[in-house]
């Protein structure tokens, strides 16, 4: 058991003193051992200074570099690469109005009257926002050109959480491989597409080609689930007037 001590406390037997010098021995011990930890600590610090300045320098200059190419290199280039971007647009914005739209498409990629085309900008300006966003105007490009293994390869390198561009460009390569008669996979990107986001266009639109991509693979049980989802979850969309006749189709034949 412990006993306290009072201040000015001088030990008067024998047992006390050999008490009182193991204690001073033990504190001494400790101290000289803190000191020893942090002179070998200062020693290892002033041996290896250099080592650490250049880490904290090389750190330092990594975090500077990339704030320095986003100010200076990558925002300005995504800022041109719109610019440049902006005919090719106009270009397949009028196609798809059904402005001579074949020639416009064609344009849209090539580029016309010294512009760029999108698949200038997809090689000139490679894993910018801007080259993201041209590989699916040309994907879709492609696709109204009938060209589906280009459009495929263009759309599949598409990225984005857009809750339309998203599903639109999964649906785009559903509808290329729909062309192609690969049916599995048209089937499998018409899922990735009505998955991707959940709305009133997009989804009833694909729900309802899996749907029938999936009556022509003979999977009626998959193609029921679609058409009732349409008419339970989307009863107001346009695909829902169709979903009557196909279900007792489907229906008929499980």
């Amino acid at each position: 058991m412990a006993t306290y001590k009072k201040r000015g406390y001088k030990p008067k037997t024998k047992k006390e003193k050999e008490v009182v010098v193991e204690e001073n021995s033990t504190t001494a011990e400790v101290f000289n051992t803190l000191d020893e930890g942090a002179s070998k600590t200062e020693e290892w610090f002033v041996k290896n200074q250099n080592y650490i300045v250049g880490v904290i320098a090389a750190v330092a200059i990594v975090v500077l570099g990339y704030l320095g190419y986003n100010k200076f290199i990558a925002e300005p280039q995504e800022k041109e690469a719109m610019n440049e971007m902006y005919q090719a647009k106009t270009y397949f914005e009028d196609a798809a109005n059904g402005i001579s739209s074949d020639s416009l498409y064609t344009m849209a990629l090539n580029g016309g009257n010294g512009k760029f085309g999108m698949l200038d900008i997809v090689e000139e300006y490679s894993g910018t926002p801007a080259a993201n966003l041209a590989n699916y105007y040309a994907g879709m490009a492609y696709l109204n050109l009938k060209d589906y293994q280009n459009a495929i390869t263009y759309l599949s390198d598409f990225s984005s959480e857009d809750k339309m561009l998203g599903p639109i460009a999964k649906g785009g390569i559903g509808d290329a491989f729909a062309q192609l008669e690969q049916l599995p996979e048209a089937l499998e990107y018409y899922e990735k597409a009505f998955k991707a986001n959940v709305n009133d266009f997009t989804t009833p639109m694909y729900l309802l080609k899996a749907a029938r991509v999936a009556m022509d693979l003979g999977e009626n049980q998959k193609a029921l689930d679609y058409l009732k989802r349409i008419k339970t979850e989307f009863d107001s969309s346009t695909e829902a007037g169709q979903v009557d006749v196909l279900i007792g189709k489907v229906e008929a034949s499980l």
